[in-house]
């Protein structure tokens, strides 16, 4: 990660996988977790049942929690024996562990297994001496007064990996115990915050477990809710009224309302220089010192107009990533190129031109002399050579392109046909046949593909038609 101050979500998407929302496919977690801050440990005893029974499989766990056992309870009650795939190169912070069958040649999947371990993880106190070269959104990190995780990229906790159909199960049902004698507040994804040091957490939705514990107060005002807030009641209604504002916004565009209240993490990174967002949704995590985190909302009285646009894109992830996951080659494109249109637009409505041009200008400068192979032809990771521009700079910029040859109402009438329309993959024939199922002009659609996914010219294409209209 590059230590300067992007505010850009690294979400999920960096397994460019997709979670299955479907109650009967999805696992279910039980068991105990005992964490300290002070010692920067975790000690879990987790059993996944309600597994679907999937071939060719992996299980992800970070790589610094060390496994006492993995153990059968169905059909069969005895500890397993494992093996670690060496193929399993999307999970950069964990091992992936599987269970050879008795051929040697299959692997061998229980209906019901208890993970017990144990990992101890550096504790970054303060900024002298004792803290990290960098912080990212995979780190189970440990700052002194809290400890900040995802689910998805950490690994945490153990979740199934369908390989063949590119599916990651970690949005899990969950009922679990948790402790931590020196917290104040322990927080999980998808329960409410509470101010103890000993909380039974159960949910019967999917969530991915992202985590904040510790020595810290929340504020819930009804319509969203705060960790570790910095700000007096006025800002934080100010804030929320702004929040109240983004979603009917949306809620109004996709006719799909918001399902529960966001929850804004305010903590700070376990490096000096890192800050960045990222969402768990409902989870909001904002990572950063000061003015580079959630104390930018207020940095001069009143959220200023560019972090603005940051939330909007956060909270676009609600359907982009949430209410509709993505999968395959270009699934991140999709999540993160149409959730940057979408927050675009919202900039232009509510924020204001002006804001709306000076975002629009740096994307101009950054797409400078860029060539991207073009969606069209991308059929691996490896042809996205620079994720960053690729994702947060060409895709909407082709966005913004398409929506001048169809008009405002098409575009979001594209947007709708992508969050409800099912497909096992969501790859480039998915990306077409949405836009012909709303376009339904064949010679128009033809067009647009030639110039915007298909040209190597894409992006000359694309600037051509935002500057000259």
């Amino acid at each position: 990660m590059k230590q300067v101050f992007y505010f850009f979500t690294l979400f999920f998407f960096l397994s460019f996988s997709i979670s299955v929302l479907a109650q009967e496919n999805v696992p279910h977690l039980k068991g105990k977790v005992n964490i300290s801050i002070t010692k920067g440990t975790f000690d879990c005893d987790l059993t996944m049942s309600n597994i679907p029974q999937i071939q060719d499989y992996v299980i992800r766990l970070n790589s610094g929690m060390n496994l006492l056992n993995i153990r059968s309870r169905k059909p069969n009650d005895f500890v397993i024996y494992f093996e670690k795939s060496r193929q399993d190169s999307t999970a950069d912070e964990s091992l992936a562990y599987y269970f050879p069958d008795n051929t040697g040649k299959g692997k061998f999947l229980p209906e019901e297994i208890q993970f017990r371990y144990v990992g101890k993880f550096p504790i970054a106190n303060d900024t002298i001496e004792n803290y990290s070269r960098e912080d990212w959104k995979g780190n189970i990190a440990f700052n002194g007064y809290s400890v900040r995780t995802d689910g998805s990229q950490s690994a945490w906790y153990p979740y199934l990996y369908d390989i063949k159909n590119d599916i990651s199960y970690y949005q899990v049902i969950y009922d679990i115990d948790f402790t931590c004698e020196d917290c104040s507040t322990i927080y999980i994804n998808g329960s409410m915050p509470l101010n103890s040091t000993h909380a039974e957490f159960k949910s019967s939705v999917p969530y991915q477990l992202a985590l904040f514990c510790g020595k810290f107060n929340f504020e819930d005002n009804g319509n969203i809710i705060i960790l570790n807030p910095q700000f007096t009641k006025e800002q934080i209604q100010q804030f929320s009224k702004l929040i109240y504002s983004f979603k009917k916004y949306y809620e109004q565009k996709f006719d799909i309302q918001f399902n529960q209240s966001p929850v804004f993490v305010n903590t700070t990174p376990t490096s000096i220089n890192n800050a960045w967002l990222f969402v768990s949704y409902p989870t909001i995590m904002t990572i950063g010192w000061g003015e580079n985190g959630l104390g930018a909302l207020f940095a001069k009285g009143e959220t200023p107009e560019w972090f603005k646009q940051l939330i909007a894109h956060e909270l676009g992830h609600y359907y982009f990533s949430t209410y509709k996951v993505f999968n395959s080659v270009l699934g991140d494109m999709m999540s993160e190129g149409f959730t940057e249109y979408m927050s675009l637009k919202l900039t232009e409505d509510l924020l204001g031109t002006e804001l709306y041009n000076k975002k629009l200008a740096d994307k101009f400068n950054q797409l400078d002399n860029y060539k991207p192979v073009p969606f069209a032809q991308v059929n691996s990771k490896a042809n996205i050579e620079n994720r960053e521009i690729y994702v947060y700079y060409y895709a909407p910029v082709i966005f913004l392109a398409i929506e001048k040859e169809i008009g405002k109402d098409k575009m979001w009438n594209w947007l709708k046909t992508i969050l409800g329309t099912k497909a096992e993959f969501t790859n480039y024939e998915f990306l077409i046949s949405t836009l012909k199922n709303t376009l339904k002009d064949n010679e128009k659609f033809n067009m647009i593909e030639m110039t915007y996914f298909k040209n190597e010219n894409s992006v000359e294409n694309a600037l051509n038609k935002l500057k000259n209209n």
